[in-house]
């Protein structure tokens, strides 16, 4: 079974919107933060959002007031919706989940979703 499992790319029109969900077979109790990434083509890894387990949330420069990050209630799954896309923001978004179980730090990382916004 995997640990993460992402859902919700694909292709939209700039200006379009998405909400991609992570979601961890990971005791919610352990997991400390999940967070959201991106490999656009070419570049290196970006960090989209993230959310602590306390519900606090950071967001990139380039994404801040058009993605919103948020907890699922059962705590062991974060969304993050998309909003007004552009096509820049095409990529492969993966979520990466640390967590804190058997006296160590775990950290997981999904296969990704592809998103494509054209123009």
């Amino acid at each position: 079974q995997e640990r993460v499992v992402e859902s919700g790319g694909g292709t939209v029109q700039a200006g379009g919107s998405l909400r991609l969900s992570c979601v961890a077979n990971v005791n919610p109790a352990a997991i400390t933060v999940m967070t959201w990434y991106r490999r656009r083509p070419g570049m290196s890894r970006e960090l989209v959002a993230d959310i602590t387990k306390d519900g606090h949330s950071t967001y990139s420069e380039s994404v801040k007031g058009r993605c919103t990050i948020s907890k699922g209630g059962s705590r062991n799954a974060a969304y993050l919706e998309m909003t007004n896309l552009k096509p820049e923001d095409s990529a492969e978004y993966y979520c990466l989940v640390e967590s804190w179980e058997d006296g160590g730090t775990s950290t997981d990382r999904g296969r990704g979703v592809q998103v494509t916004v054209y123009s």
